[in-house]
This record gives structure tokens, C-alpha cells and sequence, in this order.
């Protein structure tokens, strides 16, 4: 019987994986999903790799996702005369608007938002946080800081203002540009940098035109206060743990990881865990036993997906780093203890029919020797929901529409397959069950659960569940159609 790993793993291609053989290795070694990094590579580079994807789903016969992530704007500071300088704690140091080249005592930062949104006693954070700046006061075009944490700073490092919502849109020009090239090339998923509240997915959602479903990135203090709101209208949830602990205290980060997984779990919509998961295996070809109970943490929580980052696309390692991750989460999902703090932290929602046509079947198959549970799904919300239920058994997901397929490759525990059109419940079983015997999911002699929504191609109709023997010899007649 065919057993397969439920957490989905996202790799990213750059440098190290931009050719068919290695992005072919990467699908083999157990990659479901591919970012495109749009921070990186001119468009012809992500046009090749997109199409190099398609060629490998086209001749392995399994849906794949591609994710593309937009850069969002990107806060610098200006350049130094001498390229660098070294500022001591305590001393006194100033970011202003005058594009004259920097020294010790000041940096252009040339960004008059931030100014306008600074108040005293706000925080900079230079380089990734390796320099702190406290602001002691601040104008329209100034801010005149204390250094709270020193270190070398030289041309255009990033600035992080972790204090306050920014007045900035989380899609910059460049970001229009690329949402429009990647949806009109035929990526799946969007994922949205520097969300700060929920009109920044809206707008994406509104230039995205249903093109692709729309992925936030949670990286920003702002955006984990207001989670709730951000999550009521994005289709996924990715936990951006860098930049997260960047501008929160890295002791804070576990915590939100688990609050925000659990979130995007109970509205059944998918998470991603990401960043420095195996990040010593760019330049190593085994991984460090801290690194492997990161990956084993993101799993035992519920998260859809883990994600490799710089480790597949410009590290030396990179189809070895998603063997590690594969064969991470086969120990863990094998792990007796895995079903029981899945269970544990399993969210009762019982708010409609289909809520409890997805309850009803994970219950029948945790009673029952059910091998599968097979859904019809027109838009992937089905497929979703017995996601969210967490079963024992392969969730087979199937659906007329690959772009559906697609998407649901991201989804916790899913098998996407494509099928013919059905307007029959009856006919519906009987694609379930090839489904599930063509899949190695079954054999005659097994049991399925079908979920669908009659009438069909309506999506939100989740409305019937049956019981189906595999021996399609015992389907009666008089079954309803």
C-alpha cells in the first residue's frame, strides 16, 4: 500500500537550480512546490525555470505548484564616502534626506515615509539588526539617533523600522511589474512581502485578477498584530521567521510561529514555515541535529509545508537538503506521538454542511479500515477542509482543473488528480475509486470515503458523503446518481 509523506516541501530555484536535470532531482528527491525568488534574476531567468517546472510535471504526470514571491520595498541607506564606517555604541549618529555620501556621524536614507512615521524613542535596525539606532528626535527629512548597538555599516544595507506601521504599500513598482509577468506567465501562488494590514492583500488580490491565490507573509510586527484580519483575506499563510526575528526578540518567534500556524490550520487555509531550516546545509551535506528539530517542530505543529530558502537555491547541497527534509518528516509522520499532538491541537469548527461532512469523514475513517478519503473539489475549498481535519488516511483530491491541482499541491496531506468532468454522484464514486486503486491507495478489497458537493461544479456545496467499496463490482445500481 502506497504511503506517502503529508507535509509539503517548498524549495526555492536560483543559482544552484535553475537547470532541468537539477530541478528535475529536486521534484525526485521529494519537492512539491517551487518558489520563484522575484528579489532575484531578471524575468527571462524566471521564465526559463517556469518553464523547465512545467516540462517536469508534464512528464511525471503530478501536479507541481510554483510559488512566486514578490520582492516588496526594500528600506536602504544611502553610501559612505569610504564605503564603510564603524559606529561605537553610544555615540550619536544621523539618517537625513541629503544625498551627500555618508561618514561616521551620518547616512542618506532616502525613503521621507520613514521619517514621516518616526517618532522619539523609535528603533532602527541596520543590516539585519547587527546595528541599533534609538531616535533621539526626529523631522520631516531627519532623524538624529543614538547608536544602542554598534558595528561596521557600509553602502546600502537594509533598514528595519520594527516600531511603527510604515505609510508604504507592500508592492513597490518593481512588484507590479513582476505580479503581472508571473500571473500572466501561470504561477500558482503569490507570496506578498511586507504586509502590514489587510487593504496590502486586497490590493495584490485585486492586480492578481484570480490568477493566482495569494500567499502573506507574516513578517512584520505589524502584521502579527493584526494576524486575524490579514488571515480572513489571504488563501495562505507563510511564516517569514527571518525578518520576524530581525524586528521582534528572537525568543518571541517560536511562540508566534505556533499561534500563527495554528491560525491559517483552524481557517483551513495553508501554512508555510520558512527560513534558515537547514541553513547550514548550504555549505554542508549533512545538517545539524538543532536544524533537524527546527524541521521536526514546523511538522509536529500541523504546518502545510516546510520551505528551503538559500540551502536549494545557491548552496552546495541542494537536492541533499530536500532528501534531509523528506526524510525528516517520513521519522516524524511515522512517529506514533505525531498523530496524537496532531490531534491535540486538531480545531473543532462546526459552522456549516460541509464542516461536517469533513468531521464526519476523518471520524468514519479513524473508526473504520477506510484507505483513503477521496473529495471532488471544483475551487480546492473541500480539499481544504479535510486538510484542515488532519486524517490518518491519504486525502485524495480531485478535480477537472489544473489550476485547482495545482494549488492544492501546497495543501497538507493532498493528492491532486485529474478528472474527467462529473455532473453524477454516482460517477463521481466510481472516478474515486479508480483514483484510489490507479494511486496505489487501495485495492479491491478496500474501502474509500467520497465527499462532494451536488449540484456539481458549484463550489462551496459540500453537501454528501458515501461509503464506497473498491470493487466497483459491488457498486449497486440503484447507488444515487
Amino acid at each position: 500500500m502506497r504511503r506517502l509523506r503529508n507535509v509539503k516541501i517548498v524549495a526555492t530555484l536560483g543559482p544552484a537550480s535553475s537547470s532541468y536535470e537539477m530541478i528535475k532531482a529536486l521534484f525526485e528527491a521529494g519537492a512539491d512546490v517551487f518558489r520563484l525568488n522575484m528579489s532575484h534574476g531578471v524575468h527571462e531567468d524566471i521564465r526559463k525555470r517556469h518553464e523547465i517546472i512545467r516540462r517536469v510535471e508534464a512528464e511525471t504526470g503530478r501536479p507541481i505548484a510554483i510559488l512566486a514571491d514578490l520582492q516588496g520595498p526594500k528600506l536602504r541607506v544611502g553610501v559612505f564616502a569610504n564605503g564603510e564606517e564603524d559606529l561605537i555604541e553610544g555615540a550619536a549618529f544621523r539618517m537625513d534626506l541629503s544625498s551627500a555620501p555618508g561618514d561616521v556621524n551620518r547616512v542618506q536614507l532616502p525613503h521621507p515615509e520613514i521619517f514621516a512615521a518616526l517618532e522619539p524613542g523609535s528603533s532602527l535596525l541596520v543590516n539585519d539588526g547587527k546595528i541599533r539606532l534609538q531616535v533621539k528626535d526626529c523631522g520631516k527629512d531627519y532623524a538624529n539617533c543614538t547608536v544602542t548597538v554598534g558595528g561596521t555599516i557600509s553602502n546600502r544595507k537594509g533598514v528595519n523600522v520594527p516600531d511603527v506601521v510604515l505609510p508604504l504599500a507592500a508592492l513597490s513598482e518593481k512588484d507590479r511589474g513582476d505580479l503581472e509577468f508571473v500571473c500572466a506567465l501561470g504561477v500558482d501562488w503569490l507570496a506578498l512581502s511586507f504586509v502590514q494590514r489587510p487593504e496590502d492583500v486586497l490590493e495584490a488580490r485585486a492586480l492578481a485578477k484570480g490568477r493566482a491565490a495569494i500567499m502573506s507573509k507574516i513578517e512584520k510586527p505589524a502584521a502579527v498584530k493584526a494576524y486575524d484580519a490579514i488571515l480572513q483575506v489571504s488563501d495562505g499563510i507563510m511564516v517569514a521567521r527571518g525578518d520576524l526575528g530581525v524586528e521582534l526578540p528572537v525568543t518571541s518567534v517560536p511562540p508566534i510561529q505556533k499561534r500563527l500556524v495554528r491560525g491559517a490550520r483552524a481557517a483551513a487555509k495553508p501554512v508555510i514555515v520558512a527560513t534558515q531550516m537547514l541553513e547550514s546545509m548550504i555549505e554542508s551535506p549533512v545538517p545539524t541535529r538543532a536544524e533537524v528539530s527546527d524541521v521536526a517542530t514546523a511538522i509536529y505543529e500541523g504546518a502545510d509545508a516546510v520551505m528551503l530558502s538559500a540551502e536549494s537555491a545557491a548552496g552546495k547541497y541542494p537536492v541533499e537538503a530536500v532528501r534531509t527534509m523528506n526524510a525528516v518528516a517520513m521519522s516524524v509522520e511515522s512517529d506514533p506521538t505525531f498523530r496524537s499532538v496532531i490531534e491535540a491541537s486538531r480545531v473543532v469548527r462546526r459552522e456549516s454542511i460541509a464542516d461536517g461532512i469533513v468531521a464526519a469523514a476523518r471520524e468514519i475513517a479513524e473508526a473504520t479500515n477506510i484507505k483513503a478519503i477521496c473529495c471532488f473539489s471544483q475551487s480546492g475549498t473541500t480539499a481544504a477542509l479535510v486538510a484542515r481535519e488532519r486524517p490518518h488516511v491519504a486525502i485524495l483530491a480531485l478535480t477537472p482543473l489544473m489550476s485547482t491541482a495545482r494549488r492544492m499541491a501546497l495543501t497538507w496531506g493532498t493528492h491532486c488528480v485529474i478528472t474527467e468532468p462529473q455532473d453524477r454522484f454516482k460517477g463521481a464514486v466510481l472516478a474515486a475509486i479508480r483514483a484510489a486503486r490507479d494511486g496505489g491507495f487501495a485495492t479491491d478489497e478496500d474501502q474509500i470515503v467520497v465527499t462532494a458537493g451536488v449540484p456539481f461544479n458549484v463550489k462551496g456545496t459540500t453537501n454528501i458523503l458515501r461509503v464506497a467499496p473498491c470493487d466497483e463490482r459491488l457498486i449497486s445500481r440503484v447507488d444515487p446518481e
